[in-house]
């Protein structure tokens, strides 16, 4: 099957807005009589829905959590990208699209891309106006902090909960629209099928969770927005909910799943701290603006960082990466911290860790506020606690959950850092509509492979979110939709809908009818063990061949000696998180298999095989320059199709942050 990415003609500047001035529009009052589902109400689906509903489409909206406000968006930290300009400072929709493409190291669609660049300044119009409270300057101005990946300003921040802010703006548009009876909300209804009626997505079947009844629901359109899978590692910095299970349905009813393998480790998380842990916590990339990262320059230095003097201290990313510093793209600065401690330069009792160190931004802040106020001879005490409050403003909250964590005072000893799994950027496989290979089926946000190539840049997740939701789907939506208007609704009597919801049934019963001796979460755990040793920061042909039987050999053993207590038709949270990993072990597998396909580094994926001699990512743009989008043949069978990539404007070169 040929991978149509159905890019418009003409420059890359103007793709976009000739493509809404021709796109095919839906009147009025045919809008009202379209029913679109749409799956996950994070930033993604709660924009999507909200702005559909305004439109005036009938739309269903279904989340697993109680509340669309418990979305996994409200994690988000450190910011948000526009590409506005507001410090003066070289920026551009150029610039942003650039820096998207070369962080990404050059393994995603320009047309995208540039798409997203040019909508990221009308977001910051649509949050400002919905209330969202960005951090301002003293003036007033919207204030701008830096990210990873780039030298400019470009990342709109309200303090250390951004995702939370944005998310209450979604959430505030969509209540509107479910008051005005445009929009009907299911919560606590987990999507565990897609219905399609000649070869169209014309539905889900979904479970409820309270009471474990599973229903119909039809739909002209389905819009999956529910999140990435990084919980296949078992420990990332995704909330415990998050799962792959609505792509993977989709995927099993013919959406191709787009480069699987490209992970994002995000560089500044609190590392791991014993077997009991069920998730990790990021610190946001935000910190990386004023923290300086190091290590001891002595191997297994158990001083502590307050008695090392500076001369013995090695700032390793400022010193391989002076042009960028502690603000290199993460999958860079994540591989550095990595390849520190396998040295054995780590700190803290696990050897598995760097210093965060706010002592330099402390005291800077401290002096210009000395400065404001005429105090020309304070001391280093006073100096300090006036560069306290200044970093306490911009990051207090954060520096707070660091301490109710480990127990340390983030102001007074350095924070200790290591990589950990944290967003995906794999996922359906979209064209530039958003549609995936199943006509009638969208992928919104980060259940789609869209925008980021190998890696994401900090601040993008919530831009790609909000970009899809707000400004993209109304349109691209529309232009299927218009041809849908003759098609009634479809009865859920239908026998699609029968035999759909049958085979979700009959999975049910098979898995709560093993009975195992093993629980759910010991699979889970033994799952991400495989995937972080053999597909986390470094994969190695013969790592990956060895995960990939072992996780064919898990797969087997769960399907005979899984314990899930409980019944079906009731509130039963083992059998949901049974039904997740099931599709995780599923994924698992795919994931190692597009990893050993793509002999080459690029990115979040690592292939020992392929470095520099020293130590960065080699690509291999003659023979890897594509998008891999796998197609599901049945058990452990996958076809590979290929989206070449073609690059007009940004020439792909050897990444460098030197």
């Amino acid at each position: 099957m040929a991978l149509n990415a159905k890019i418009p003609q003409g420059e890359m500047d103007k793709k976009w807005s000739d493509y809404k001035g021709h796109v095919k529009l839906v009147n009025p009052a045919n809008k009202r009589k379209l029913e679109v589902i749409v799956v996950g109400t994070g930033l993604a689906g709660a924009s999507a829905a909200a702005s559909l509903g305004e439109l005036g489409y009938k739309v269903k909206a279904f989340c697993f959590q109680d509340s669309p406000r418990r979305a996994h968006s409200i994690a988000a930290q450190g910011g948000i990208n526009a590409a506005k300009n507001y410090q003066n400072d070289g920026d551009s929709v150029f610039r942003l699209f650039y820096d998207t493409v070369k962080g990404g190291d050059y393994r995603a669609r320009e047309a995208n891309v540039h798409r997203l660049a040019e909508v990221s300044t009308s977001i910051i119009d649509q949050c400002v106006a919905q209330g969202v409270p960005f951090a301002r300057e003293y003036g007033g101005l919207l204030s701008n902090r830096s990210f990873g990946g780039t030298q400019v300003q470009r990342t709109f921040y309200a303090a250390g909960q951004t995702g939370q802010q944005l998310l209450l703006g979604a959430y505030s548009a969509l209540e509107r629209q479910v008051a005005l009876g445009n929009v009907k909300m299911y919560s606590r209804h987990e999507m565990l099928d897609v219905v399609k009626i000649d070869g169209k997505a014309r539905g889900i079947i979904a479970r409820n969770l309270i009471n474990g009844e599973t229903e119909r629901h039809f739909g002209h359109a389905v819009l999956l927005c529910s999140g990435g899978y990084g919980n296949v590692f078992y420990l990332s910095t995704n909330a415990m909910g998050s799962n792959v299970t609505a792509a993977w349905k989709a995927h099993k009813k013919g959406a191709f799943f787009g480069n699987p393998c490209f992970t994002q480790i995000h560089p500044t998380c609190i590392p791991v701290s014993g077997d009991h842990q069920s998730k990790l916590t990021l610190m946001s990339e935000s910190l990386r603006n004023d923290g300086r990262i190091w290590v001891p320059k002595q191997k297994g230095d158990n001083r502590k960082p307050q008695d090392i003097p500076e001369e013995e201290r090695d700032y390793y990313l400022e010193r391989r990466y002076p042009a960028f510093g502690n603000l290199v793209p993460r999958d860079v600065a994540s591989r550095a911290a990595k390849e520190r401690c396998d040295e054995g330069y780590g700190v803290g009792t696990t050897k598995m860790a760097v210093y965060l160190d706010y002592k330099d931004a402390i005291m800077r802040y401290g002096r210009i506020e000395a400065g404001k106020t005429g105090q020309d001879n304070a001391d280093d005490k006073t100096i300090f606690s006036l560069g306290r409050s200044v970093v306490e403003e911009k990051y207090g909250n954060l520096f707070e959950m660091y301490e109710k964590i480990t127990g340390e005072n983030p102001y007074l000893t350095p924070m200790r850092i290591y990589p950990a799994v944290h967003y995906t950027m794999g996922g359906l496989w979209v064209d530039y509509e958003l549609q995936t290979t199943v006509p009638g089926l969208y992928a919104l946000g980060e259940a789609n492979f869209s925008d980021h190539g190998a890696n994401r840049l900090g601040a993008s997740a919530l831009m790609q979110g909000l970009a899809d939701g707000y400004f993209v789907i109304p349109y691209t939506l529309g232009n299927y939709l218009a041809d849908e208007i003759r098609t009634s609704s479809i009865a859920t009597e239908h026998e699609a809908f029968v035999n759909a919801q049958k085979e979700v049934n009959d999975r049910l019963n098979r898995l709560i009818n093993i009975k195992g001796n093993q629980t759910v979460e010991s699979f889970h755990k033994r799952l991400g063990k495989i995937m972080w040793d053999k597909c986390g920061m470094a994969r190695s042909a013969e790592g990956l061949k060895h995960a990939i039987a072992e996780i064919q050999a898990l797969k087997k053993e769960f399907w005979s000696d899984v314990k899930i207590p409980g019944d079906i038709n009731e509130f039963n949270p083992e059998l949901d998180k049974a039904g997740r990993v099931a599709d995780f072990i599923e994924l698992g597998e795919l994931m190692c298999l597009d990893a050993l396909d793509r002999n080459e580094s690029c990115g979040g994926h690592f292939r020992e095989e392929s470095q520099t001699e020293d130590g960065e990512a080699k690509r291999d743009d003659d023979n890897y320059a594509y998008v891999a989008a796998w197609e599901n043949k049945g058990e452990n069978g996958w076809q590979l199709h290929k989206e070449d990539l073609n690059f007009e404007i940004v020439k792909p070169t050897q990444r460098s942050y030197k």
